[in-house]
């Protein structure tokens, strides 16, 4: 299945009806659409008659747009835009359809068109009409004046060079959008050598995860000594790419400059800490925060690498023999709350004892170096996982090119039993990611891992489509841990009463790639929800990060509803499933937000804004459970799923107890090999292997 049949996100194209003597308007018409909505870049999908369009005008056609397509016209010509069986092509291809008129120029933001979701609308001036799929059979309904103008003074305004359209797109304020800036920019810089557009479109590409692209790019231009800002962006991407060395000294020289000094430093810190010097790491964290005392960076780095509270030491580590090594994503103590509960949880599917005894941590963001590799190959196994790990840009690298910062070198050297416990492959739909050496490493990894195990089936599709087929075998389905938490967790009892409470998580990570044009529509719709369902019970935000509290902001500042916000991210283990266990019902949209109510034993709905949410509740066989946050009903669906699911709240329980056994049967079933992988036969009460 499509990201986009998973998530439901609107598929947005603008058109244009063409012909011969329309290219001149057409071209106009694209520069008059990148200057006056820079952070807009949907398809383009140019429909021309005849024999198509001179070879001539197609270059000039694609040199203004990068995501332009050609497609023959139906027999209709460019005076009957409004014969809609005219865009059928692109409407097969799309859930909205703008259509511009060649003769018209864009005078201002579009986002109202784009936002449209209802029926067919045919605005003024020209031929300006919006189609929505669904819809198309209507008759088109008045919309008023849209932001066009067919007037020649306004036309003449964009009658540019493209040397001209590079310059001036790079001269507007704003957030551009990543396609133009780079299709705009890259020729840019290379005819001016102009840094400040360097910095610009580097890091377009590093938001991306481009990081190749953005350090060729700063590569290619002298950058004065006294310029921080790109010294510091060309530093981020160097050191995402692995080199490191060239990355610290241009780092330092970024420090120089006030204003870029804190952000420099944290990343020094950073580049320390991947090597295992802490002290370092802390002495460039201090600097950071002597620079700016509120640097989130320089503070984060800061507690990573300070020591137990109060000098207190940790509980020392076991024998080497009785241990299993463990590459994880350990999260800080004030971090995201999904992440802080994994490696707890994946260790309990081997043994009741998760501490230093029977585990010996390896953080995965940090380089995998020749001590770590003597370090692993000193224990009885190497476990690796569990969460969203094949991820191009939480900790790029240019080792491995997903989280775990390892060397093929050094990969291909552990002689102990290889384990990838319950990892998920994270990247969402249109994420860049370095292909070609993620490949490799993945393919190295599974050749080396005696046991491979994904967290879901969309994961393993995904995987297998990048492996040869000799190796599509190995890799095999294991639930994530967190939903079988009533299973591992000893002692565990279900609640004798809930809280008559309901709790919604939003997630806003890579917001542009989980909303698109759609958060005004589905923070509308989650309003409605939320109005109805406090009727109910008491609805609360849960924020597994900081960032996650912005569903409550954006909910009061726009629609005025007032939601307690509890703090997950600053839990503890049994603090998150304390809470998800006491309440009723879990609306969610991180993906952990689902897993772990759901571990805990309680209903949840997810809002699906990224594939792995869809293939959860695919593997549990509950596609009812949720719920995209771009449909066009999302309120009225939302509180009718939530309503039907607190109305026999029992069954609802009863029902997510039936779907967890079954994943807890494969959880079983591998541990079984798990047991003969490391040579042991006891079992802990739960029926997992002993570590």
């Amino acid at each position: 299945m499509t990201a986009h049949s998973l998530t439901g996100k609107r598929r947005i194209a603008f058109a244009a009806l063409v012909g011969d003597d329309d290219v001149p308007g057409l071209l106009t018409l694209l520069r008059s659409l990148a200057l006056s909505n820079p952070g807009v870049c949907e398809d383009f999908i140019v429909l021309h008659g005849g024999a198509g369009l001179p070879p001539a005008s197609v270059d000039r056609i694609h040199a203004l747009h990068p995501r332009v397509e050609l497609r023959p016209a139906g027999t209709g010509s460019r005076r009957d835009a409004f014969r809609i069986r005219d865009y059928d092509t692109v409407l097969r291809d799309y859930d909205t359809v703008i259509v511009l008129d060649p003769r018209t120029v864009v005078q201002g933001d579009l986002g109202a068109l784009l936002r449209l979701r209802e029926g067919v609308v045919a605005f003024t001036p020209g031929d300006t009409l919006v189609i929505q799929r669904d819809h198309a059979e209507r008759d088109p309904e008045p919309g008023g004046e849209a932001p066009v103008s067919d007037s020649e003074d306004d036309r003449s305004t964009y009658e540019l060079s493209d040397a001209e359209l590079h310059a001036a797109y790079l001269a507007l304020n704003g957030t551009p959008h990543h396609d133009l800036i780079v299709h705009y920019g890259t020729p840019h810089v290379a005819r001016t050598g102009d840094v400040e557009s360097a910095r610009r479109v580097a890091l377009a590409h590093i938001g991306a995860g481009e990081f190749q692209e953005a350090a060729d790019l700063l590569g290619s231009v002298r950058i004065p000594v006294n310029e921080a800002w790109p010294h510091e962006v060309y530093g981020h991407a160097l050191m995402s790419l692995s080199r490191y060395e060239e990355a610290e000294a241009q780092l330092l020289l970024a420090t120089a400059a006030p204003k870029r000094a804190a952000t420099a430093f944290a990343r020094l810190a950073q580049i320390a800490w991947i090597h295992g010097d802490d002290a370092t790491a802390q002495r460039h964290a201090m600097n950071g925060l002597s620079a700016d005392p509120t640097h989130r960076g320089a503070r984060q780095m800061r507690g990573r690498t300070t020591g137990a509270p109060g000098g207190v030491p940790g509980p020392r580590e076991g024998a080497a023999e009785d241990q299993l090594a463990h590459v994880a994503y350990y999260m800080p103590q004030q971090g995201n709350a999904g992440d802080k509960l994994l490696p707890e949880s994946v260790r309990l599917t081997f043994g009741p004892d998760t501490g230093p005894r029977r585990w010996h941590s390896i953080h995965a963001h940090r380089l995998f170096d020749e001590a770590a590799l003597e370090r692993v190959n000193a224990r009885r196994g190497l476990v690796i996982g569990g969460g969203g790990l094949f991820i191009p840009d939480t900790a790029p690298n240019g080792n491995s090119a997903w989280q775990w910062n390892v060397p093929d070198a050094l990969l291909d050297r552990i002689d102990v039993p290889v384990m990838v416990y319950a990892v998920g492959f994270n990247a969402f739909d249109g994420q860049s990611y370095r292909r070609e050496r993620f490949n490799a490493s993945l393919r190295r990894l599974v050749e080396r891992s005696a046991f491979f195990g994904l967290r879901n089936h969309g994961s393993i599709e995904k995987v297998r489509a990048l492996l040869p087929a000799g190796l599509h075998e190995k890799v095999r389905f294991q639930p994530c841990p967190t939903t079988v938490t009533r299973q591992l967790v000893e002692g565990w009892t279900d609640p004798a009463q809930r809280e008559n409470t309901i709790l919604i998580n939003a997630a806003y990570d890579r917001a542009g790639l989980r909303f698109g044009h759609d958060y005004g529509h589905f923070l509308a719709e989650l309003a409605k929800a939320i109005r109805v369902l406090g009727g109910r019970a008491e609805v609360k935000c849960v924020a597994h990060s900081l960032d996650d509290e912005r569903i409550a902001f954006d909910l009061r500042r726009e629609h005025g509803i007032s939601l307690p916000v509890i703090p997950m991210y600053d839990s503890g283990n049994d603090g998150i499933r304390d809470v998800y266990a006491r309440t009723k019902l879990v609306i969610g949209m991180r993906g952990h937000a689902g897993m772990i109510p759901f571990g805990c034993g309680t209903p949840i709905i997810s809002l699906i804004s990224h594939p792995k949410m869809a293939y959860f509740l695919a593997d549990v066989e509950r596609p009812e459970w949720g719920v995209s946050v771009h449909d066009k009903n999302l309120g009225a669906v939302l509180t009718e799923r939530a309503l039907g699911l607190l109305d026999d709240h029992a069954a609802s329980v009863a029902d997510v107890h039936g779907r967890q056994r079954e994943l807890w049967k494969v959880t079983q079933a591998n541990a079984a090999e798990l047991r003969a992988i490391l040579g042991t036969t006891t079992e802990t009460p739960a029926g997992s292997p002993a570590g």
